[in-house]
């Protein structure tokens, strides 16, 4: 019980050098310090280990019939810190990291300001996602999907995603990133987009996309054109799986293809408000048919 002792008075930094000495005599005293290591590292509640060793102790001993007292050795005292470690931590990681989430289902968009009062609309089946306590001095968020983005002027703006990172200073743009599908459009003021070793500024009326891992040539749009803000989705020489994949998120529904090229370019667009009539939007100009059976889509070409 000595041992005990002693690593309850080092977890509180409050030993003697001869205690201190006595106590590294111990097997196990190497792994006991990385352990103090690591969950120095995280800003977490004080906890009072001789009081949770304790309060453990007493549970314990009420569970057992005899009310039998049981000694800790130093390996079972070694266990009870190393399980402590890992509950600070995963508290940690589970308050502190991208605490602060916004998720769209299939069909469904979701508007809602940022701390600095910047706006975002996020579309269909996406998600934002950032750290709300550093937000005044890192304006810094993660995008899964497609959003819009009006920012407030201040300091440096940026969202990330997989495939590349947008930064802004205040202005009004949309990013969009799929599946081997990466987009900016700026609406109002100057975007700056790194991919990969490009960096690309983009006034208004200027896009940037990524297909495939491939820079698209268009670098250019109309801003007054509609786009799903308004209940509709616009496209330029986009290959068709992008924009199947598209009225899945619009509209909730699976589809699948049979014997068609998805590779084809398709310029047009489509509503969000009718099913029947985005798909003719989509098919009929590619002389493409479809049938809906349930919440399966199958499309394929009118001779079949």
């Amino acid at each position: 019980m000595e041992n005990n002792k002693d690593i309850l008075k080092w977890l509180n930094r409050d030993i003697s050098d001869e205690e201190l000495l006595r106590l590294k005599e111990n097997e196990g005293f190497d792994t006991l310090e990385k352990i103090a290591h690591y969950t120095s590292q995280i800003e977490t509640p004080k906890v009072n280990v001789e009081n949770a060793l304790a309060d453990l102790k007493l549970k314990t001993q009420n569970k057992t019939k005899k009310q039998k007292v049981i000694a800790f050795s130093f390996n079972k005292v070694f266990k009870y810190a190393a399980v402590i470690a890992v509950l600070l931590t995963t508290s940690y990681f589970l308050l502190y990291s991208n605490d602060t989430n916004y998720t769209t289902e299939f069909a469904e968009t979701k508007t809602f300001n940022l701390p600095d009062n910047s706006e975002v609309i996020l579309n269909a089946n996406s998600n934002v996602s950032y750290v709300k306590k550093e937000w005044e001095n890192n304006r810094n968020l993660t995008l899964d999907g497609e959003a819009f983005f009006k920012v407030q002027k201040g300091e440096k703006f940026t969202v990330n995603t997989e495939i590349g990172n947008v930064t802004v200073l205040g202005t009004q743009f949309n990013v969009k990133e799929r599946a081997n599908y990466f987009e900016v459009k700026t609406y109002e003021g100057l975007v700056s987009v790194a991919y990969k070793d490009t960096l690309v500024k983009l006034p208004k009326g200027t896009i940037f996309k990524v297909v495939n891992g491939i820079i698209d040539t268009n670098t250019t749009f109309d801003t007054t054109e509609k786009s799903w803000l308004q209940k509709e989705s616009n496209f330029k020489s986009t290959q068709l799986k992008f924009v199947l994949k598209e009225i899945e998120n619009q509209f909730g529904y699976t589809i699948t293809t049979n014997n068609i090229n998805l590779e084809t370019l398709y310029s047009g667009g489509f509503t969000h408000l009718d099913i029947n009539v985005a798909l003719q939007s989509v098919t009929i100009p590619l002389q493409l048919s479809y049938k809906i059976d349930g919440k399966t889509i199958t499309i394929f070409t009118y001779d079949q």
